[in-house]
């Protein structure tokens, strides 16, 4: 059992990550105001000392905390690590995002400093934005009766935090309250205040927005910094890492492992290449941020130099329990100085070559798609500001393509650096949507004219002898996200769309079901035998539906006269729900039977009705 701390917007992410577990867990905040939806989670409110919290873990069989309270929440913290060490277990701080501190912010290392410097810097009109429990702790600046500032404290609008800040003497008339939607300007504007006195509260406390505001109006920014943590504490920035730090901790409290995308480990070896060019240092472990800004590591499997002006590194991919054809496979990337400016991307043994438009990079260039790039980019460029050239290979990579849609995309010669998040979900629908989109991009940039998208390879030969002009790159598989796909075509504005489909899944789709994986969603033999009823179908037909096992079988089960009834009404229902994706796209189904011959054809337009 896993006890999480912490009503803010790090303990709600927190509970969005261990609800994926489907398995309990204990959410603890001190009040109960805090809006969070747990699915999964028992809220437990009230805060805890030390020994309430030990009795609660012992009772509760708690063997994992996160720690997810606001980061002056120095109190709890040190409840925490005195917990935990007691229990032995470990503590999980899902830690903020932070932006670099910069000398336009006057830093203080806590209130007492900060009432120093503020006298010191003649402050006499004083905005702060630290919090009603803060109030207090600057009592020697506000209550001076030799400067007699005037100073305002910014509170959540709520009758205890009022009655707070008077029960500690401050004048409700300088009280001033928080409104979500207000911009930070607004206050700053009617206040005029000469500073403002903040905490270093990170990017999800608003701290940026504070610094902007303040800055575009030329007010003086004071801040304290943020306490240091305890440093047993296991510290990650956003839901991937808490996620893999649960796998790691706990290996049974998710069913299935998570993994990182090949686009992530090549970030990872690019960067431990760099910085042993640079440093002559050879990592076992490097850091690095994915798109979101958060920061991950993954092992270094080997680090080499050749000569002065470029050096190689090692990362061994693990795609977590999704079954990822490059799992295991060794990514490695060679940094080398280069006399033009910037970075630049090389082919490398095992990389693919992008041979057709419609992929988001030129023609000729490696297959390292966008966001691995702009990651790639963004970690060398903060070690070195001049010319690189970056090669990524992957060892046996041309032999893993083949099992890949690079083919039919046109990439050739290996396989692609792909993953636009950094992470791969076990069994990932991202991925999977991710390459069907990239397919539809390629069909409509080669100007095909007709998108044919199919379950398989099955119902794609059959659709094929359809359309026998059409290239190979107008038809896609959508394997179970029917309803993903459809919702590509219409975001990329495709005109004519073909749809081939087995009656297994067109079964589940006539019911609504627009991803039709088995485990996911079953046949539902009430619902066909109510729809062949509706039909006009015979009572035989409803027996031949009840005792059927698998959905083909209706092909020569049911009696002809029934037949011709039954699968045009299904076939209607899966365009009903098929059109309510798309706004514009003419989309034409096929039933296709178990021989490959088109038993039922039906076109609709998108925002229209039924043509035919």
């Amino acid at each position: 059992m896993i006890l999480v701390l912490g009503g803010t917007t790090e303990g709600r992410l927190a509970v969005k990550v261990l609800d994926e577990s489907g398995k309990p867990y204990f959410y603890s905040t001190r009040g109960e105001w805090q809006q969070v939806c747990c699915r999964h989670g028992q809220r437990v409110t009230g805060g805890m000392d030390a020994e309430k919290m030990e009795d609660f873990c012992r009772s509760q069989g708690i063997r994992l905390l996160v720690d997810a309270a606001h980061p002056f929440a120095v109190q709890l913290h040190e409840t925490v690590e005195q917990v935990s060490r007691k229990l032995h277990l470990d503590v999980v701080r899902f830690e903020r995002i932070y932006p670099a501190r910069t000398d336009e912010v006057i830093w203080c290392k806590n209130y007492q400093e900060a009432v120093r410097r503020l006298k010191e810097g003649g402050i006499s009109r004083l905005l702060a934005l630290t919090g009603v429990q803060t109030i207090g702790k600057l009592r020697d600046f506000w209550a001076n009766a030799t400067l007699r500032p005037e100073c305002w404290f910014r509170i959540l609008d709520r009758e205890e935090s009022v009655l707070l800040a008077l029960r500690q003497g401050f004048d409700a008339s300088r009280l001033v309250f928080y409104h979500e939607d207000a911009p930070e300007t607004e206050l700053l504007e009617k206040l005029k205040p000469q500073a403002i006195l903040t905490k270093e509260s990170g990017e999800s406390g608003g701290f940026v927005e504070k610094l902007e505001a303040a800055r575009r109006l030329g007010i003086a920014i004071y801040a304290v910094c943020r306490p240091a943590l305890p440093a047993s504490f296991i510290t990650v920035t956003g839901i991937h890492g808490l996620r893999k730090a649960i796998e790691r901790l706990l290996p049974d409290f998710y069913p299935l492992r998570s993994g990182y995308t090949t686009g992530a480990c090549a970030t990872a070896a690019a960067k431990a290449a760099l910085i042993r060019l640079l440093t002559g240092e050879s990592l076992s472990e490097v850091r690095f941020h994915i798109p979101d800004g958060e920061e991950l590591s993954l092992p270094v499997k080997s680090v080499w130099q050749e000569g002065d002006a470029s050096a190689t590194a090692a990362v061994v991919k693990d795609a977590g329990d999704d079954p990822d054809v490059t799992n295991r496979s060794v990514i490695e990337a060679k940094v080398s100085f280069s006399a033009q400016p910037g970075i630049h991307f090389l082919q490398g043994r095992g990389v693919g070559k992008v041979t057709l438009p419609g992929l988001g990079l030129p023609v000729g260039e490696p297959a390292i798609n966008p966001a691995p790039r702009q990651m790639i980019v963004r970690e060398l460029s903060a070690l070195y500001d001049g010319g690189l050239d970056v090669t990524i290979s992957v060892p046996g990579g041309e032999e893993l393509a083949l099992r890949t849609f690079n083919p039919k995309l046109g990439i050739v010669g290996g396989i692609s650096i792909i993953g636009t998040s950094g992470i791969v979900r076990p069994f990932s629908s991202e991925a999977f949507v991710e390459a069907i989109r990239r397919e539809v991009e390629v069909c409509q940039a080669i100007g095909a004219g007709r998108l044919v998208i199919n379950s398989g390879a099955k119902s794609e030969k059959f659709v094929k002898r359809e359309y026998p002009d059409l290239p190979p790159q107008a038809f896609v598989h959508y394997g179970n996200y029917i309803g993903d796909t459809l919702k590509i075509a219409d975001d990329l504005h495709i005109g004519k769309v073909t749809m081939g489909i087995m009656l297994g899944k067109a079964v589940k789709l006539a019911e609504g079901h627009l991803n039709t994986y088995s485990k996911q969603v079953v046949m539902n033999k009430q619902f066909l035998m109510e729809l062949a009823r509706d039909c006009g179908c015979s009572p035989e037909a409803q027996k031949v539906i009840s005792d059927m096992t698998l959905a083909r079988e209706l092909w020569k089960g049911l009696p002809e006269p029934d037949a011709v009834l039954f699968f045009p009404a299904l076939l209607n229902l899966c365009m009903k729900h098929c059109l309510s994706l798309l706004s514009r796209t003419e989309l034409t189904l096929m039933l296709i039977d178990e021989e490959g011959h088109i038993a039922c054809r039906l076109t609709g337009q998108g925002g229209k009705q039924l043509v035919h």
